[in-house]
């Protein structure tokens, strides 16, 4: 198939296009060749190129203060790439779609482990309701498309948190596990305690982004076996100070923490449920310590490219 992924300069795009069957003929704009907060660019670019099967993984992306800092634009933004892209898939009569959504969708209070049936069915998560909305947004709108155009197939996956190659490593932008390798790093130098936001003791899910692309082009596989949405995850989670522990235990180094209490720390838990994912025979490869080892070493790799 010829397949489009957009946010294709991103952790998610670049895992994707790392990892990609050789039958399949990738369009991997960058944003500027596929500006989609533009109607116009994204119908045109569609309309030019014809794809089969597109995978939507673009989208303002960021940790927990970048969310509270900019709940405008992590709503705004994500909507309108999602609104413009869908409908003009939809206008141009292109068949396939996998849409990527996040485990931010579930409502705060829901049960874990977090079952499809519950999206929707309360309040969102505050520190990253803009973001959750928007994502809400864009597996509704393939949701009702599929359901009222037989001929249109545009489905919806809800990844756990994500980490690894092609990751972010900015102090104020890094989502956990990045964030928590630049923090090792810098009590290393400076001999300093290194302070864990909130209590330590909510708990995440994180799978390695190379092992969730495996797993998305698994489910490009099995596309008419997939329903309109479903998790994907590796089935278990570790508590924010174990994943500190563990950084800190790849990086060798014996840190000290100290808890920074009045800091936000989200949802007391996110756990996906893949259930559904076991019933399709997808599976995921990576363990917590190689997928650290393997992003700490990404970095590693980075800083010598800029030296």
């Amino acid at each position: 198939m010829r397949i489009l992924i957009t946010g294709a300069t991103g952790m998610v795009g670049r895992n994707l296009s790392d990892t990609c069957p050789t039958q399949h003929d990738l369009l991997k704009p960058t944003s500027k060749e596929l500006n989609l907060l533009s109607k116009e660019q994204v119908a045109s670019y569609l309309k030019a190129r014809r794809p089969d099967m597109i995978i939507h993984c673009a989208g303002r992306v960021g940790g927990i203060q970048e969310n509270i800092n900019h709940p405008v634009e992590f709503l705004r933004e994500n909507t309108l790439m999602a609104d413009h892209l869908i409908n003009a898939a939809k206008e141009l009569r292109i068949k396939k779609m996998i849409n990527l959504g996040s485990s931010c969708m579930y409502p705060r209070e829901a049960v874990n482990p977090l079952k499809e049936e519950s999206l929707l069915s309360g309040p969102f998560e505050p520190t990253n309701e803009g973001y959750a909305i928007a994502k809400s947004y864009a597996y509704k709108l393939c949701d009702f498309i599929s359901n009222t155009d037989e001929e249109l197939s545009y489905k919806t996956i809800v990844p756990c948190n994500l980490y690894g190659k092609w990751d972010k490593f900015d102090p104020i932008k890094s989502h956990l596990i990045p964030a928590i390798v630049l923090k090792v790093l810098e009590s290393k130098r400076t001999g300093n305690d290194v302070v864990i936001w909130g209590t330590g003791s909510v708990r995440r899910e994180f799978m390695y982004a190379t092992d969730f692309a495996g797993v998305v082009w698994q489910l490009v596989d099995k596309f008419d076996q997939m329903p309109s949405v479903m998790n994907v995850g590796i089935g278990y989670d570790h508590s924010i100070k174990e994943y500190y522990e563990k950084v800190a235990e790849v990086l060798g180094y014996e840190a000290e923490f100290q808890y920074d209490t009045t800091k936000p720390e989200g949802m007391r838990q996110k756990l996906v449920d893949i259930s559904i994912m076991n019933e399709l025979g997808v599976k995921s490869t990576y363990d917590l310590e190689t997928g650290i080892r393997e992003t700490y070493q990404y970095y590693q790799e980075l800083l010598a490219n800029e030296n």
